[in-house]
């Protein structure tokens, strides 16, 4: 890996971060009407908005509450709620507790679907079994997410009472708070699943294509064998990218399935600020997720360079 390519990469996941915030803070500025009268209401006494806006920041030029927020964030200081009256981080750490665990359940269970069953499709090319895979993953793409949320609902807690079918017990709770988790980490997964495997096999199919490949099968390698020794890794590439794409969408269905099972992570932190116009919390969480999204897309680009070798001495 060069590490004038490393550097480039670093230089701009900072200017992609900076960037980010100046939006974020840009477009809450920007909101329409007063954010202390959104929040108090408009019969609220003149004393008590000019000291919410004190307290917001919003006497201040725009230009130095900026760059406060900015290096709050730096500092891990996202703020103080105002509906809750506590700080920012401590509802963050809170609901990540539960929204982290539930992301990186819905990543390997959409991996786990995702790559053998795209390879197996791959291997069979144009079979029966093939065709199967790729209806059901058409299906899979065109069914929303939320919708797919209440099934599972329906069937595995109302119908079969398999499992839960909402809330979070607390990881206290041990057994029961991972039980909380599947429905919904499987609501998130498999639509993205779905994505991926067609991705997968879509990737496969043209590795196959390649001189080395049919070299392989011309030496005595069956298809299944050249997939899996030569072709499966290069295949990973377009994979990697769909993947952290994928990341983004999985953020975002938080934060209608976390509302559909009444779990209290980001999505709703983020919903209920957003009925309450709690805007510090808003800015704060918003810009939190866009930074996890640009990070895990700089995590992507370095994975290419461990997958394909030929990037490591590229600049």
């Amino acid at each position: 890996m060069s590490p004038l390519w490393l550097l480039r990469r670093i230089a701009g996941l900072l200017f992609a971060l900076v960037a980010a915030s100046a939006i974020v803070f840009v477009l809450m500025d920007l909101l329409p009407g007063d954010p202390a009268e959104i929040m108090l209401g408009t019969n609220a006494r003149p004393d008590t908005l000019a000291a919410l806006r004190a307290e917001m920041g919003l006497d201040r030029p725009a230009l130095i509450r900026y760059a406060d927020w900015a290096l709050g964030l730096l500092r891990g200081d996202f703020g103080r709620s105002l509906t809750y009256s506590v700080p920012v981080a401590e509802l963050v750490q809170e609901r990540l507790a539960v929204t982290l665990p539930l992301a990186m359940m819905a990543i390997a269970l959409t991996l786990f679907i995702a790559l053998p069953l795209g390879a197996f499709a791959a291997s069979r090319r144009k079979s029966l079994t093939d065709s199967t895979i790729i209806a059901v993953t058409q299906l899979g793409v065109a069914i929303p997410n939320f919708w797919f949320a209440m099934m599972l609902v329906l069937v595995f807690a109302i119908s079969w009472r398999l499992l839960p079918s909402g809330g979070f017990p607390g990881w206290s709770a041990g057994p029961s708070a991972i039980l909380a988790l599947i429905l919904p980490a499987i609501a998130l997964a498999l639509p993205q699943a779905a994505i991926l495997t067609r991705v997968m096999r879509s990737s496969l199919l043209e590795t196959l294509g390649e001189d080395y490949v049919r070299t392989a099968r011309a030496k005595g390698l069956t298809r299944a064998e050249a997939l899996r020794r030569h072709a499966f890794r290069n295949a990973l590439i377009p994979v990697l990218t769909i993947l952290g794409l994928q990341f983004s969408f999985l953020i975002a269905g938080t934060v209608v399935i976390e509302n559909v099972f009444s779990l209290p992570g980001l999505g709703r932190l983020i919903f209920q600020a957003i009925n309450q116009r709690d805007l510090v919390v808003v800015r704060s969480v918003v810009m939190l997720l866009i930074a996890s999204i640009i990070v895990i897309n700089f995590c992507v680009d370095l994975a290419y360079a461990l997958v394909d070798p030929r990037l490591r001495g590229r600049s």
